[in-house]
């Protein structure tokens, strides 16, 4: 498969206000990381609140600036040494759907305006007509109806805020989406739908989508691989398939642990006990491994060691001694 981005060592850190003895406070958010998306995929990031995940997108469409390494798009920007003037091209190629779907409309402008705002940037030069077709096509995608057009914001539900974000994003026909938690702020019925509406439109367009999530029973539904983060290092990096049936790592298998089991027999019978302790602090990650402090598995080389990235026989990436 052809790669559309290559991430090689990436690390964005933040650095704070000095303590009152003076000494230099970085948070780790994303440390050292690396991973390929292939055109055509839908990759999955879950992990736990705090672990980088959504630092890690917001640096792919330079939200975050990147403290080191390469991010390589389609075999020849670098995402990383990017300028204000490249990234400005470089956003008609990737595109980003927010968390939030109202806080992310302009709650002054009308579903036409905001839909045809990328267009009024990148063509000015457009004529109305072709700019009013091109927003009601997008709308049509999405499935909104044309008598909405008009409509601000607040008289959308959150559902059909969504829409107009994706039809915002679509609008300059992109080749990557990064979609930033974009479902878990709706409501479970609603939320199936903004997916079934994201899968199809993957297909339909040949999108490449990274799709960050908490939700593991959302990220089966739509990915076809999954990449596992915990404080800002990958844990686990494999096909759907291998994460959901035959995962290595053991943070992975408390994550899914996690899942709530619509079987009640199911549910009873899990040998997995939940995590115990606090996620480490990002100011002060652990030496070794970073889920040592909380790995029932650990033992003392796994506190004096970090692993590396290895690949199993079935092809997935772990990051553990014990797998």
């Amino acid at each position: 498969m052809e790669k559309l981005l290559e991430i090689k060592d990436l690390k964005v850190y933040f650095e704070l206000k000095r303590s009152l003895l003076g000494k230099k406070r970085i948070v780790y958010a994303v440390d050292n990381v690396s991973f390929d998306v292939y055109k055509g995929e839908t990759l999955g990031i879950v992990g736990e609140s705090g672990c980088g995940k959504s630092t890690l997108a917001r640096s792919l469409v330079g939200l975050n600036d990147i403290t080191d390494g390469n991010v390589v798009f389609l075999g020849k920007d670098n995402l990383a040494k990017a300028d204000s003037k490249r990234w400005h091209a470089l956003r008609q190629e990737i595109q980003f759907i927010f968390q939030d779907p109202v806080a992310s409309l302009n709650p002054r402008m009308t579903v036409a305006e905001i839909i045809a705002e990328p267009l009024n940037v990148y063509y000015p030069k457009m004529k109305d007509e072709e700019v009013l077709a091109k927003v009601l096509d997008m709308m049509h995608l999405v499935g909104l109806s044309d008598n909405q057009i008009n409509r601000y914001p607040q008289e959308f539900s959150g559902g059909q805020c969504q829409r107009i974000g994706i039809a915002r994003a679509l609008v300059l026909n992109p080749k990557l989406i990064i979609c930033d938690e974009s479902v878990s702020a709706l409501d479970v019925s609603i939320k199936a739908q903004i997916i079934n509406l994201l899968k199809d439109l993957q297909k339909k367009l040949s999108l490449t989508v990274i799709f960050i999530s908490h939700d593991l029973s959302v990220v089966k539904h739509i990915c076809d691989r999954v990449l596992v983060m915990y404080l800002g290092n990958i844990m686990e990096l494999a096909t759907k398939e291998v994460i959901y049936k035959n995962h290595h790592h053991p943070y992975t298998q408390a994550l899914l642990a996690a899942v709530p089991s619509a079987n009640p027999k199911v549910e009873k019978h899990k040998h997995v006990k939940p995590l115990e302790g606090e996620l480490p602090s990002p100011l002060h990650p652990p030496q070794g491994c970073v889920f040592s402090t909380r790995c029932p598995l650990a033992d003392d080389g796994c506190k004096s060691a970090r692993p590396e990235l290895r690949y199993m026989d079935d092809g997935a990436l772990v990051a553990c001694f014990k797998a």
